[in-house]
């Protein structure tokens, strides 16, 4: 069985909460780590994803300690859905109450 990883960073511009998580996380940028196995039999390469986590940090008292909590690939995207649009709806808000510039 063939294995291989993936890590990217997301940001969270709100606070957010997972499912399966008691608790809010803060806003700020997040490791991802997806891991997929190579599906054998096919005339073409097919991976198939096995696990998403989720690097969560602690606390700044005890820094490099990190937890690898383990999402939904399909919760993920929607809590980055939502937190964009919570950004953009608090982005055209602020910009509604705005003065007008002077012209």
């Amino acid at each position: 069985m063939t294995m291989r990883s993936a890590r990217s960073t997301v940001t969270f511009s709100n606070a957010f909460a997972l499912r399966e998580y008691a608790g809010q996380l803060p806003a700020g940028d997040y490791e991802i780590i997806v891991e997929e196995e190579l599906l054998e039999g096919f005339s073409f390469e097919t991976w198939l994803r096995t696990a998403t986590y989720l690097m969560v940090g602690h606390s700044d008292s005890q820094p490099g300690l990190a937890e690898m909590r383990a999402v939904s690939g399909r919760e993920l995207v929607a809590v980055l859905s939502r937190d964009g649009a919570m950004t953009q709806t608090r982005q055209n808000s602020e910009a509604a109450l705005s003065p007008l510039e002077d012209r």
